[in-house]
């Protein structure tokens, strides 16, 4: 026979807040250990609201790496016209060329992607 046990709505509510608390805790302390670990990092919002408006990840990376277009280029391998080319929209880059270009950033694939 299944057990059950009765307590009082309130009670219940108050589980379950508290549930809700410590799965908040576990992830800001999965987040923490990401950085610590150097997995994952914090962007300003300044940056962060470039790439949520759609500004190129490309040029959004590279200025808040504090990089020119040549010191990239060199860093990277990736000519310098394509870069501007990759930032201004008016090409995309090969999957070979955004590899380059985020090995040279520091950023997975995906975030320039």
């Amino acid at each position: 026979m299944n057990e059950m046990v009765t307590i009082p709505k309130a009670e219940y509510e108050r589980l379950l807040a508290a549930a809700e608390d410590l799965a908040d805790i576990a992830a800001y302390d999965r987040a923490k250990a990401a950085l610590a670990a150097g997995h994952d990092q914090l962007i300003p919002a300044e940056f962060a609201n470039r790439l949520i408006a759609g500004e190129s990840p490309v040029r959004v990376y590279r200025e808040f790496r504090g990089l020119t277009q040549l010191a990239l280029s060199e860093a990277s391998g990736v000519n310098r016209v394509q870069i501007a080319n990759i930032e201004s929209g008016s090409k995309q880059g090969s999957v070979d060329t955004l590899k380059k270009l985020a090995g040279a950033l520091g950023v997975s694939l995906d975030d320039l992607a």
